[in-house]
C-alpha cells in the first residue's frame, strides 16, 4: 500500500521536482528529496495540515513563495520527467524512507555548514549539499507514521 495515493502525473510532477531539486546529488539525493514531498504529503500538522497530495506540495505556496525554489526559477522543473526519476518518485510514493529524510518536512543547501535547527526544527543529517531537519519532537506525529 503506497504511503500516499498518487496518479501516474502524481509520479511525473514529483519526478520533475525530484531532479529539479537533486540532480546534482544523485538517485539517493533525488529520493531524498523524494521523501520530503511524501512526508509533507502525509504531516497534519504545521505548515503541512491543508497539503494532502503530492500536486498540493509541489505548487504549495508560503509567505509569497512557493515552497519549493524549482517551481519559481523554473530550470530542470519545467523539463518532462524522465523514466529514472519517475522509477524513484514511485519508489518514495510506495515505501522508500531513508535517513536524513526519513521523517524531514524541510531541506535546503546552505552554501556552508548545516546549523543545527532551522526555523526552530532540528537537523537531522545531511547528504551531500543538502542538510535535512525533522519536526521537532511532539510536534508532528503523523510524519513518523507509515
Amino acid at each position: 500500500m503506497p504511503r500516499v495515493k498518487y496518479t501516474d502525473a502524481d509520479v511525473a510532477l514529483m519526478a520533475r521536482m525530484m531532479r529539479a531539486e537533486a540532480e546534482g546529488e544523485g538517485k539517493q539525493g533525488m529520493l531524498y528529496v523524494g521523501n520530503v514531498i511524501v512526508n509533507r504529503a502525509v504531516a497534519d500538522c504545521l505548515d503541512f495540515r491543508d497539503v494532502r497530495t503530492i500536486r498540493q506540495v509541489i505548487f504549495q505556496v508560503q509567505g509569497s513563495n512557493y515552497s519549493f525554489e524549482a517551481v519559481q526559477k523554473g530550470n530542470l522543473f519545467y523539463n518532462r520527467a524522465r523514466s529514472v526519476e519517475k522509477r524513484l518518485a514511485k519508489q518514495n510514493l510506495d515505501y522508500w524512507r531513508q535517513h536524513p529524510g526519513k521523517y524531514a518536512l524541510w531541506y535546503f543547501n546552505p552554501y556552508a555548514p548545516c546549523p543545527p535547527t532551522w526555523y526552530g526544527q532540528p537537523f537531522a543529517g545531511q547528504f551531500k549539499n543538502h542538510c535535512y531537519y525533522e519536526p521537532a519532537a511532539g510536534t508532528c506525529a503523523s510524519v513518523y507514521g507509515g
